[in-house]
C-alpha cells in the first residue's frame, strides 16, 4: 500500500544577482535584479508502508528542498503530495501528528534542560495519551539505554548521546514515517552502529517508513533496500540498491596466496596488478570470467594457501555513478 506519493513536484527560488564592482552594488542597492533557479524540477515517486528509502544527491541537488516539502515546511510551486491522504502544507497540524523527524544539525530537544523534560514538553505538543507515552518513552530509552543519560541537560549530552534522545523524541507519538537527514553526523564509529542498528528494529518491529538523507553511503548500504538519487533538480535513478552494486562491481580483485608458484598462468579477462614473494593481485571482470575459473588455473601451477576477493566499496560504486549520470562536477 502506498502510504506517500509525489506527483511531478516543482520549486522554484528566486535568486539575487549580483554584480561585482561599485557602481554595480549601488546599482542592485536601487533595484534588485532576480535570477530564477529550479531547485527542484519535476519529481515524482511512491513508497510503500514499511519501505526505508536512501534520498541522496552531491550538494545543492534538491534534496533539502524535497525534504522540507514532503514535511510541509515548503510549499511546492507546482505539482501534487499526498502522505497519508494528507497535504503537508495545506493539513499541517494534522499531519506533524503522524511524522517524526530528525535533522542531525538541528535540535528538537531544549537545550538547558534534562532530554527527559523535552519528552514530557513533547507529550503535551502531541498530546499523546498518558498510557501511551510512558510505555513508548521507556521502551525506546531501554532499546538504546538511556535510563541516566536523559536525566542530563542536553547541552551536557554528547553528540551520540544527543542523537540517540533525537530519535526517541522523533518516535514518541508513534509515527507513521520518520524523516531521517544525516542521523548518524558526527558519530563515532560505535555510535553509529548503535544508531543504525536502532533505526532498522523500529522500522522492522513498528513497520514505520523511513527517508533517509546523508552523505554517509554506509548509513544507505546498512539501512536501505531503495535508492533515489536526485542531480540538478531532477530524479536521476530510483530503484533496488542490488541492481546498482551488480552494474557497477563489475570488476574485483582476488589475492591468491600461494606457495611455489613458477610460472603466472596466461588468462583472458585478467590483468596482474602485482605479484609479491608469496601473493599475486589480479584484476578480473566478473561479467566475463568467475573467481573459481581463476583460482581452478592457479591450482594447477602452484599449492593455493588462501583466496581473498576485494570488492568496489559503496562510497566508490556512488561516485562512479555519479560520474556516469553528470553530477561528478558537483562532488
Amino acid at each position: 500500500m502506498n502510504i506517500l506519493k509525489v506527483s511531478n513536484l516543482t520549486k522554484t527560488y528566486k535568486v539575487a544577482v549580483r554584480n561585482s564592482g561599485l557602481k554595480n552594488a549601488f546599482k542592485s542597492f536601487i533595484k534588485k535584479e532576480y535570477n530564477e533557479v529550479k531547485a527542484v524540477e519535476d519529481i515524482s515517486f511512491e513508497l510503500k508502508k514499511g519501505e526505508i528509502v536512501g534520498l541522496i544527491g552531491p550538494n545543492g541537488a534538491g534534496k533539502s528542498t524535497t525534504i522540507k516539502m514532503l514535511t510541509g515546511i515548503l510549499k511546492p510551486d507546482s505539482g501534487n503530495i499526498k502522505v497519508l491522504g494528507m497535504n503537508p502544507s495545506e493539513d499541517r497540524v494534522k499531519y506533524v501528528k503522524n511524522i517524526g523527524v530528525v535533522f542531525g544539525q538541528k535540535s528538537q530537544l531544549w537545550w538547558d534542560i534534562p532530554a527527559e523534560d523535552s519528552f514530557d514538553l513533547l507529550k503535551e505538543i502531541y498530546k499523546i495519551p498518558d498510557k501511551l507515552y510512558e510505555n513508548n518513552k521507556n521502551e525506546l530509552v531501554s532499546i538504546l539505554h538511556l535510563e541516566e543519560i536523559i536525566k542530563k541537560p542536553v547541552r551536557q549530552l554528547s553528540l551520540g548521546e544527543r542523537m540517540k534522545c533525537e530519535l526517541v523524541a522523533s518516535l514518541l507519538h508513534n509515527p507513521k514515517i520518520l524523516f531521517l537527514d544525516e542521523p548518524t553526523i558526527g558519530l563515532d564509529a560505535v555510535s553509529k552502529v548503535i544508531v543504525r542498528n536502532f533505526i532498522k528494529d523500529i522500522n522492522k518491529k513498528k513497520k514505520v517508513t523511513i527517508i533517509l538523507t546523508t552523505h554517509d553511503m554506509r548509513d544507505i548500504e546498512s539501512l536501505a533496500n531503495r535508492l533515489i538519487i536526485i542531480g540538478k533538480g531532477k530524479k536521476l535513478y530510483d530503484g533496488d540498491i542490488k541492481d546498482i552494486k551488480e552494474k557497477y562491481i563489475k570488476n574485483k580483485i582476488v589475492e591468491i596466496f600461494f606457495s611455489d608458484l613458477k610460472k603466472i598462468p596466461d588468462i583472458k579477462n585478467t590483468k596482474i596488478i602485482n605479484k609479491e614473494k608469496d601473493v599475486v593481485r589480479i584484476l578480473i571482470d566478473t561479467k566475463k570470467i568467475s573467481v573459481s575459473s581463476i583460482t581452478l588455473e592457479y591450482s594447477k601451477v602452484c599449492e593455493i594457501k588462501d583466496v581473498n576477493i576485494i570488492e568496489k566499496g559503496i562510497d566508490d560504486i556512488i561516485y562512479d555513478l555519479y560520474q556516469e549520470l553528470g553530477l561528478w562536477v558537483f562532488i
